[in-house]
C-alpha cells in the first residue's frame, strides 16, 4: 500500500493506494480479508466505522442459526437439493443458490478450523435441526451469539495475519469512473481537526460489507451501531434488487434481541398494558379458539419466527405478530412477554401439558422441558438463552420483556453476480448488503451466504483483478471532480452551526418506514410516504451542520440514510402499483383507513402473492439515475445444469478457464 498527503483547498487529505479495500468489520468482510490474504493477495486493508460494531458481533437469538449442507445422520442431502430449497424461496437466482449451497461445507469447516465451537458428538457428527423454511434439518448453532463467535474467530485471524485495519474511519463516498468503482473517501472520526480527517483510497477493488440499513426503522432489532451505507453505492451507480423484501419478527425493544426459537417454544405469557404500565390484558386469549390452539401458535412462533402473511389463517403462528402490531400501532399500548407466569386462560394459570398439541408436547417432553412455568422450561431447554439477558442486566425471573414487531434482516440489497460482483464492476457487496436472498429464506442461510460469497469474491479478485491500482495522476483525473464536490459539501456543513436537525431527520424517516414500509403496506400510504421521503432527501443536506470529524461523518451518514429510505419506499411503491400482493413478511392493504383488526377476524381475505404476475415472479431491480429511481425486472435464472465429468473440470481448472468470461470488466 502506497501513501502520501494531498491538499484539496483547506482540507489536508491522507491518500492510500492498494489492490483491495474491504469496508466493514463484520463476519463477511473479515472472511473476505482472510481469504484474500490466504490466496496470496496481501495488498489489502480493512476500513471500519467501529471495530466489532456491526450486526455480526452484536446480534443473535435463542440459538443463532448457521444454515449449511447436512453433514451427519442418515437423512440424504445434496448440493443440488440445498440449492433447490434456497431457490424455492422465490426471486432468487438459481446459479447464486448453487454457489451458496456448494460453498457451504467449505465455509462451515473453515469456521470450525478457526475455532467456532459448533457442537458435535464423539464421532465428529455435526447434528442439525430444522429452522424456519428449512425442510432438511440443516441448521446448526454455537449458541445465542453464533455470529459474534464467527466475528471473534475471524478477527483473531486478521490480527494474526497483520492485515492493516483503519478503525473509526467512516466511509462516506464510493468513487467510480464509467461502469467501475475506483476508490472511496472516508472520515477519520478519531481526528480532532475535521480539516485533517479525510482519507482517500485509490483501489482496484472494493469489498463492501456494511450490512443492512439497520437505522431505517423505528422498531428495529439491529444493534444501534448498525447503520448500513448502501446509499453511497446507489449514488456511485450500483443497482439494487428485491428491496421490497425485508424480514420482521418479535424482538425485545429495550435490549435488542430476537425472541425466536426457545424463547417461544417454552410458551411464555403475552400481555399488554397502557402507556403507563397499567390495565394489564392477555390480548391473545380472545383470538384463539382453545388453549391447545393458543399454545400451539406460540410454540410454532419459535420455528416460524419471521412474520408471514401465509401463516395468519387457521390459528397460524403469525397471527401473534399481527395482534402485537395492533396493540402497539392501533391501540397505542405496550406489549410484553412474561417468563414468570403461564397464560391465564379461562381463569386457569396452570401449565397443561396434556392439553397441548402433540408437536409442542413431544418437543418439550423430549427436551425434558415440561416444568410448571416458562422460565423453568427455558432454563431446562436452553440456559444460555436465559443467561444472555442476565449478562445484559435483565433477569427474566424478575421482569418481563417489552416487545415489538421489529425489522431484523433485509433480504434485498445490492445486485451482484455469481462472484458477488456488482454491475458497478470491481465492487463486491458481501453479507447482508448483498441482495441475493429473495423473498423467503431458511433461517441462518444469511450467515452461510456471507461466508460463501466473500470467499468467492476473494477468489475472483485473486484470479482476475490482482494488479496494481491506477497511478495517482490518472486516479485524480477520474475521481478529482467527485472528491472536490464532496469536500465542498463538507465545507458547507463545517461552516454551519451544529444543530438537532440530524436527530429530527432520523426520527422522521424511521417513523415513516415503520408506518408505511413494515408489516402493513397500504398502496396510498406508501405513495405518499415515497413523496415525503424524496422531499426529505432533497432538503436534509441543507439542514445539517457539523463542528467535528464525528459530526461530519454523522452528516454524511444521515444523508445516506435519507437516500436509502427514499429508494426503498420507491421500490415498495412500484411493487404495489404494479399489482404486487402480500408475501414475504408483509401484508398489502388497499386503504389506510381499513381497520387491520378486520384481517384478524377474516384472515382468509388477505390476498396472497401467487407468483402468477410478472411483478411477483420476476426480480425487481432498481438504479438511481440523476436523482430518479429507474426500475427493471428480470426472471430468476434457473439452477444451472452442470457437466461434472472430472477430466473436463480438472483440465479447465488447470488452464484457469473454469471462471469463464467476466463481462464488461477490466483484467487488471
Amino acid at each position: 500500500m502506497e501513501s502520501e498527503k494531498l491538499q484539496f483547498g483547506c482540507f489536508s487529505v491522507r491518500y492510500h493506494s492498494l489492490n483491495t479495500l474491504i469496508i466493514g468489520s463484520g463476519a463477511a468482510s473479515l472472511n473476505a480479508a482472510v481469504s484474500l490474504h490466504s490466496l496470496g493477495q496481501k495488498d489489502i486493508a480493512v476500513v471500519t466505522s467501529r471495530w466489532g460494531g456491526g450486526t455480526s458481533n452484536n446480534a443473535g437469538s435463542d440459538k443463532q442459526t448457521y444454515y449449511k449442507l447436512s453433514l451427519a445422520g442418515s437423512e440424504p442431502d445434496s448440493v443440488i437439493q440445498m440449492a433447490r430449497d434456497l431457490f424455492s424461496g422465490k426471486c432468487m437466482h438459481g446459479d447464486i443458490a448453487l454457489c451458496e449451497a456448494q460453498g457451504s461445507v467449505q465455509s462451515f469447516i473453515n469456521l470450525v478450523n478457526l475455532g467456532v465451537p459448533f457442537p458435535r458428538d464423539k464421532y465428529g457428527s455435526f447434528a442439525g435441526y430444522k429452522t424456519d423454511n428449512d425442510p432438511r434439518a440443516r441448521a446448526t448453532s454455537a449458541g445465542p451469539c453464533t455470529s459474534s463467535m464467527m466475528f471473534r474467530a475471524l478477527a483473531g485471524e486478521v490480527r494474526k495475519r497483520k492485515i492493516k485495519v483503519f478503525d473509526r474511519c467512516h466511509v462516506v463516498e464510493l468513487l467510480s469512473s464509467g461502469d467501475r468503482v475506483t476508490g472511496a473517501v472516508a472520515v477519520d472520526t478519531a481526528e480532532k481537526d475535521p480539516l485533517n480527517a479525510f482519507i482517500v483510497f485509490n483501489s482496484v477493488n472494493i469489498i463492501l460489507g456494511t450490512g443492512g440499513p439497520g437505522e431505517m426503522y423505528e422498531d428495529s432489532v439491529y444493534p444501534l451501531s448498525q447503520t448500513g451505507s448502501a446509499g453511497m453505492a446507489y449514488r456511485a451507480g450500483a443497482s439494487g434488487q428485491n428491496l421490497t423484501e425485508s424480514q420482521f419478527g418479535i424482538a425485545s425493544v429495550g435490549f435488542r434481541w430476537n425472541l425466536s426459537g426457545s424463547y417461544q417454544q417454552v410458551i411464555p405469557r403475552y400481555y399488554s398494558t397502557d402507556l403507563s404500565g397499567n390495565d394489564e390484558r392477555e390480548f391473545l386469549n380472545d383470538h384463539f379458539k382453545s388453549y391447545r390452539e393458543l399454545t400451539r401458535a406460540v410454540f410454532l412462533k419459535g420455528y416460524q419466527w419471521p412474520f408471514d402473511p401465509a401463516r395468519i389463517a387457521g390459528g397460524g403462528s403469525s397471527m401473534i405478530d399481527l395482534l402485537v402490531w395492533i396493540e402497539r400501532f392501533q391501540k397505542r399500548r405496550r406489549v410484553f412477554i412474561d417468563y414468570r407466569n403461564n397464560f391465564n386462560y379461562e381463569g386457569d394459570t396452570k401449565f397443561r401439558p396434556d392439553e397441548l398439541d402433540p408437536e409442542p408436547r413431544n418437543y418439550l417432553a423430549l427436551s425434558e422441558s415440561l416444568q410448571a412455568i416458562p422460565l423453568e422450561r427455558l432454563l431446562a431447554i436452553n440456559r444460555p438463552a436465559y443467561q444472555l439477558y442476565r449478562d445484559h442486566g435483565i433477569d427474566l425471573a424478575s421482569v418481563p420483556l417489552e416487545i415489538g414487531i421489529c425489522a431484523q434482516h433485509n433480504n434485498g440489497g445490492l445486485k451482484a453476480d455469481i462472484w458477488w460482483e456488482s454491475d458497478l464492476r470491481h465492487l463486491f457487496p458481501v453479507g447482508e448488503v448483498n441482495g441475493s436472498h429473495g423473498v423467503t429464506r431458511p433461517g441462518g442461510s444469511a450467515l452461510n451466504s456471507g461466508q460463501a460469497g466473500s470467499r468467492r469474491a476473494a477468489e475472483i479478485i485473486c484470479r482476475r483483478y490482482s494488479g496494481l491500482p491506477a497511478g495517482i495522476d490518472d486516479f485524480l483525473v477520474s475521481a478529482g471532480k467527485s472528491i472536490q464536490q464532496l469536500f465542498e459539501k463538507a465545507g458547507e456543513w463545517l461552516g454551519s452551526a451544529e444543530s438537532s436537525s440530524g436527530h429530527e431527520i432520523l426520527t422522521e424517516l424511521r417513523h415513516r418506514m415503520s408506518e408505511a414500509g413494515s408489516v402493513i403496506r397500504d398502496r396510498q400510504a406508501v405513495t405518499a410516504a415515497a413523496e415525503q421521503a424524496f422531499s426529505l432527501y432533497v432538503s436534509a443536506r441543507s439542514r445539517l451542520g457539523a463542528g467535528s470529524a464525528e459530526g461530519l461523518a454523522e452528516c454524511f451518514r444521515i444523508s445516506d440514510l435519507c437516500l436509502t429510505h427514499f429508494i426503498y419506499l420507491e421500490a415498495i411503491r412500484h411493487y404495489l402499483e404494479e399489482g404486487g400482493r402480500s408475501r414475504g413478511s408483509y401484508i398489502v392493504t388497499n386503504s389506510r383507513n381499513r381497520n387491520v383488526a378486520a384481517i384478524v377476524e377474516a384472515p382468509e381475505t388477505v390476498e396472497l402473492c401467487r407468483y402468477d404476475r410478472d411483478v411477483e415472479s420476476e426480480i425487481q431491480e432498481v438504479r438511481l439515475v440523476k436523482g430518479k429511481v429507474i426500475f427493471t425486472s428480470t426472471p430468476p435464472r434457473e439452477i444451472p445444469e452442470q457437466d461434472l465429468w472430472f477430466g473436463k473440470v480438472w483440465k479447465e481448472y488447470l488452464e484457469d478457464n473454469y471462471i469463464g468470461d467476466i463481462t464488461n470488466s477490466t483484467n487488471c
